[in-house]
């Protein structure tokens, strides 16, 4: 199984909401995993329309402060707007060098080429050519956020692989990864059962 998938178990176990479908949340970058405290932002539409934004160059948009402020091994995770770019490959790139494992994005992003050669992977649940320098104003950073329909508040764990995206409660973290490392560890034994022959009948069952 996935990491995202023992995890939304233990969750479900746990009473714990938090697990999104990669159908939902794409990765960018097939066979990408990654983990990380999240550093969250919130976007929405500037009220101005986009032209005359466009060419008075009102760029409201301000990921490249949540980028200055992230730590070593934080995935930055942007509550967007819809069918608007909310990062792009100069973005994702900084958020490389930042020393950042990636980004979770509700909303549009755009030069997914880009980022992935800087090798920076994001899920998203767009993709867009249309730039939100003109269109988007960041209103807050390290504030709760929703990501489809979950609360994300800055800090809590963030485990991305391509089954899926977990938004792990900080508080609840040391408990569910235990729990996770067991329930991993008796799936493993499932399936080298699997490979040695043992029949389906007297295959061990998971707890």
């Amino acid at each position: 199984m996935d990491a995202s998938s023992v995890i939304s178990d233990i969750m479900d176990e746990m009473g714990i909401t938090g697990a999104t479908g990669a159908s939902v949340l794409k990765p960018t970058i097939a066979g990408s995993t990654m983990v990380g405290p999240a550093l969250t932002v919130r976007n929405i539409v500037q009220r101005e329309h986009v032209y005359e934004t466009a060419r008075g160059h009102v760029n409201r948009m301000a990921e490249f402060e949540a980028h200055n402020l992230a730590l070593p091994g934080d995935v930055v995770v942007i509550d967007g707007v819809a069918g608007i770019s909310n990062m792009g490959g100069i973005s994702a790139q900084t958020g490389k060098r930042q020393g950042e494992v990636g980004a979770i994005v509700q909303g549009g992003v755009r030069d997914v080429g880009h980022s992935r050669r800087v090798g920076y992977p994001i899920w998203a649940t767009e993709i867009t050519p249309v730039t939100g320098k003109w269109r988007i104003e960041t209103i807050e950073i390290n504030g709760d956020i929703q990501i489809a329909g979950v609360r994300v508040s800055p800090g809590d764990i963030v485990v991305a692989d391509e089954t899926g995206v977990c938004f792990i409660p900080l508080e609840r973290a040391p408990e569910v990864l235990a729990r996770a490392l067991e329930k991993a560890s008796s799936e493993t034994r499932k399936c080298d059962a699997i490979d040695a022959g043992v029949s389906v009948a007297d295959l061990p069952t998971n707890a």
